[in-house]
């Protein structure tokens, strides 16, 4: 039978792993929010506004939401938004170099 200082240790280290994965939600999504960024930055840099513009613009989209929903403190759908946001930069980026790489010069 478990006694009562078990029982409570048991109880107490549930809490802390509640906290623990809580706290991973609430956490503003900064890292995420800058990765998004930088990669739009390179994209557009490397020339993706012109040979891969709808792939740019719906990084820049997704980045806007991402912005929209830290604004609204749901971070969970923030730090979703600012990783597609990512993703679709560094496709505009592969697309943009790809682009690049086909034209003579």
């Amino acid at each position: 039978m478990p006694t009562l200082r078990s029982t409570a240790a048991i109880l107490l280290f549930a809490i802390a792993i509640l906290a623990i994965v809580s706290a991973c939600e609430t956490a503003p999504p900064v890292q995420e929010m800058s990765d998004a960024r930088q990669a739009i930055a390179v994209a557009r840099e490397a020339g993706a506004a012109e040979s891969a513009s709808e792939e740019l613009k719906a990084a820049e989209e997704f980045l806007r939401s991402a912005q929209q929903r830290l604004n609204d403190r749901d971070y969970h759908e923030a730090r979703r938004a600012a990783m597609d946001a990512k993703l679709k930069a560094q496709s505009a980026l592969r697309l943009a170099e790809s682009d690049r790489e086909r034209r003579p010069e």
